[in-house]
């Protein structure tokens, strides 16, 4: 099966293409101030304290980027490099743990030997692996700490793994079947086929976690070729296994993280739109609010040009994190 990384194909050369477009546009009552770092593939964000840590593709690094607006490269360097695809690999996501921090580390890069650091949950320190917290997995994207519970996607086995936060008791809470969608022709149907829903199968790959009130929330990345509108959003009960996702949202661009902000409102950040002769649009990236209850969908930011992290800073400020190296930030009006 294709790891995540297969999904963000372009990322070298959008940044080019993204120039052409006018950027990122927000909704009425925000305004937007974007950050780069020349040359970093960006991976997804986490706050830590009044800093963002955020991890680089590029190089293998996590970065944290304090109040003064610089970015600081800190850890060991993780393996990092292209997968069979040519597409990059390396950490994708680091969360504070007590003094240390956890790292998802994607799967080990082509031409490079196996280490006991791929594919693997690890725990890090400023300057070292401390330990391999669990390396059964093969592309662990994201995961999310409640209590004394890690829960973590894996992009390739396609489910959600639960396990203690030293490793130990890992299950599978729920593998995800393949998704059918409509299927994305671009020619006319035969005449015999009017009338008919052609549909296809795609991998139902997770991608964002987060938890709230008891229910893990998901996001589902459909797999190739990236159908609009094939993407969705299901939740699980953290407690216990179940025989079924809930659908929380339907009809979205490729998801890739999740989030809820202080208002309980659903954030979806969509990758944006594919087309399978030029590539991942620039610019057609969003990051969508959804009241739960109702349905009802606001766009708070769209132009975004491969969005991989959502971060809920505070109550007036969100980030989000894009394959280009650079980080967008959201934020209120003052009245």
């Amino acid at each position: 099966m294709r790891s995540f990384t297969q999904l963000i194909a372009g990322a070298w050369f959008l940044l080019a293409a993204s120039n052409a477009f006018g950027g990122p546009s927000p909704a009425p009552g925000y305004e937007i101030e974007i950050v780069g770092k020349p040359g970093a593939i960006f991976g997804s964000l986490t706050r830590d304290g009044d800093a963002i840590v955020v991890t680089d593709l590029a190089e293998g690094q996590l970065l944290r980027r304090g109040p003064d607006g610089k970015f600081i490269a800190f850890g060991p360097a993780l393996p990092h490099g292209l997968d069979v695809f040519g597409d990059p690999i390396g950490p994708y996501k680091a969360v504070r743990y007590g003094p240390n921090y956890l790292v998802a580390q994607g799967a080990t890069p082509i031409g490079k030997d196996e280490s006991p650091n791929d594919h693997a949950l690890l725990e890090v320190d400023e300057t070292s692996v401390v330990k391999v917290v669990q390396g059964d997995f093969w592309n662990p994207f994201d995961f999310a700490l409640d209590g004394a519970m890690l829960y973590v996607v894996d992009a390739s086995r396609n489910d959600v793994e639960r396990m203690r936060t030293d490793g130990s008791d890992k299950t599978t809470l729920f593998t995800f079947a393949r998704l059918k969608v409509k299927e994305n022709k671009s020619t006319p149907p035969a005449p015999a086929e009017v009338g008919k829903e052609q549909t296809e199968e795609v991998a139902a790959v997770p991608t964002g976690i987060t938890i709230r009130d008891g229910r893990i929330y998901l996001s589902l990345f459909a797999g190739f070729p990236y159908i609009a509108g094939s993407g969705r959003i299901v939740s699980l009960p953290a407690a216990e296994e179940a025989t079924s996702a809930r659908i929380e949202a339907l009809d979205l661009n490729m998801p890739v993280d999740v989030a809820f902000d202080p208002n309980g409102r659903l954030l979806v950040l969509e990758h944006g739109a594919y087309d399978q002769s030029a590539g991942w649009a620039p610019g057609s990236g969003r990051l969508l609010a959804i009241e739960l209850a109702s349905g009802e969908r606001h766009v708070l930011v769209d132009g975004l040009t491969q969005p991989v992290g959502v971060l809920v800073f505070d109550a007036n400020q969100i980030v989000v994190s894009q394959l280009d190296g650079n980080l967008v930030f959201l934020k209120r009006k003052a009245p």
